[in-house]
């Protein structure tokens, strides 16, 4: 038998692996005798076997690598794999000159391994021409491979290069199902997994100064397995909020497609594992509801815009749930105040939170309704309060004269802190105040009697609970 005989049932082999060498041969030998002696090889045989079993053996598909099989410097590679993540375009410089170059990484994976993909300039458009998605086979050829900034090899699409998505079959990859795991069962840091479960806080997004120095946002949220047994703590770094669902609901299921497991911060959480993802991760959510609806809102208090463009809000709804309210400042055409009710189409929601955009959003002020509970029915015990994503009201008498300390960050910001003890008659608790919100506290008296509109909860190094001022915060003295 000849070299390329034994690699086309390589490949046989690799696409029907319940066949093994000895059957191939055999059934080579029976089409060989029943077409005839002297009308065909080995390799035309082979041929007409694979077509019986469906498979289309081409040369070419000798070329075939396996991605454990690549490495740094090697050319002319033609690889099939399965998409895991896609990553938007990146656009950047020439270090020699001032030419704009774009790239793009794909995630891609088999059986044994997974790579990321580099595409370049033209190819940049490859998804949303190919229409790509997570789980899809796609198949590159005349490829070639560079060493990452981490060493790793990096499989690079180049302008000979050739890359399609192809239907299932034609390799044996398996589907994202097959990487998916319950976070039950996470045990140790993992790159490049599937997680599902069900959403158990209230998302939020927070800002942040990502390694390029550039402003950026991340998806913040505990995930739980269907039980709620275990709970991890997950961000999603660089977030791109127009990717986001509408909803985003506590109890919802999600699946994170291209995520890793990394150690996580004792400081948060009841794991000492977290999910982090990226701006190449997949959220598919669950939701009873994909768009939002028509809501009806009463106003807390009504914060300022701390140069964000938007108007930080504390509200409720008629069943009594509090929710944070963010408003585009350019959706307003007057002022709004504490007791105002809203009818309103919000953009997002994430849990407790609820943002008004420009774009998509509509708001208009409506009359009383009587059908809305006090704000005073809403009010929480201090011995009641626990470390939870809602924001509280509180009552309380002041108890201590309000400290003003500088702390710095470990940015290097230094940023003030106001500190006072606040009782009822069930318990104490620390109350702080964090930068500007720190002046909100500077006229606080001993035994003043305060109300405290939107109070969120945390842990204090010691483990004891305190709670702290939100933008959308507001302290009013009683008597």
């Amino acid at each position: 038998m000849s070299v390329d005989f034994k690699a086309m049932v390589e490949i046989l082999l690799e696409r029907k692996p319940e066949i093994s060498a000895e059957e191939i041969k055999k059934l080579v030998d029976e089409k060989k005798r029943k077409i005839g002696a002297g009308y065909l090889t080995d390799q035309g045989a082979l041929f007409l076997v694979a077509a019986d079993l469906g498979i289309s053996l081409e040369r070419n598909q000798s070329s075939v690598q396996r991605l454990k099989d690549l490495y740094v410097g090697a050319r002319d590679i033609s690889v099939v794999g399965r998409v895991m993540s896609i990553y938007p375009t990146r656009t950047f410089m020439r270090k020699d000159n001032s030419d704009e170059l774009r790239n793009r990484t794909l995630t891609i994976l088999d059986a044994d391994a997974t790579i990321r993909l580099k595409l370049w300039e033209k190819r940049v458009e490859f998804p949303e021409e190919s229409g790509l998605r997570p789980g899809d086979l796609i198949k590159l050829t005349k490829g070639y491979v560079k060493s990452g900034l981490d060493g790793k090899p990096v499989l690079n699409v180049g302008e000979m290069s050739t890359i399609e998505v192809i239907k299932e079959g034609i390799m044996d990859i398996p589907t994202l199902d097959h990487f998916a795991c319950d976070i039950s069962k996470i045990s140790g840091q993992t790159d490049n997994v599937v997680i599902f479960g069900k959403i158990s806080s209230s998302p939020r997004i927070v800002e942040y100064k990502n390694i390029r120095g550039q402003d950026s946002k991340a998806l913040q949220l505990n995930v739980a397995n269907e039980e709620g047994t275990k709970t991890m703590r997950t961000i999603i770094w660089n977030i791109d909020e127009s990717r986001l669902p509408k909803i985003l609901a506590v109890g919802s299921k999600i699946n994170l497609v291209g995520v890793r497991i990394k150690q996580g911060n004792a400081q948060y959480g009841n794991s000492e594992l977290e999910i982090h993802g990226d701006e190449g991760t997949s959220l598919d959510i669950s939701n009873s509801a994909a768009e939002p609806d028509v809501l009806a809102l009463k106003l807390i208090s009504v914060g300022k815009d701390l140069g964000t463009g938007y108007l930080e809000c504390l509200a409720f709804q008629k069943d009594g749930k509090i929710t944070t309210l963010r408003i585009d400042s350019n959706l307003l055409k007057t002022s709004l105040s504490s007791g105002s009710i809203i009818q309103c189409i919000p953009s997002m929601i994430l849990g407790n939170q609820i943002t008004l955009s420009r774009d998509d959003s509509y708001i208009s002020e409506i009359e009383d309704d009587s059908s809305f509970p006090s704000i005073e029915s809403l009010e929480t015990k201090i011995e009641d309060i626990t470390d939870s994503d809602r924001p509280y009201l509180v009552e309380g008498i002041v108890l201590q004269t309000p400290s003003i300390s500088t702390v710095t960050t470990r940015n290097g910001e230094n940023i003030s802190l106001a500190e006072t003890m606040l009782g009822d008659d069930t318990a104490e608790i620390t109350l702080l105040g964090w930068r500007d919100l720190s002046g909100l506290m500077t006229d606080l008296k001993v035994g003043e009697r305060i109300k405290i509109s939107g109070v969120v909860t945390s842990t204090s190094r010691d483990g004891k609970l305190q709670i702290s001022l939100k933008p959308y915060s507001s302290i009013h003295r009683i008597g």
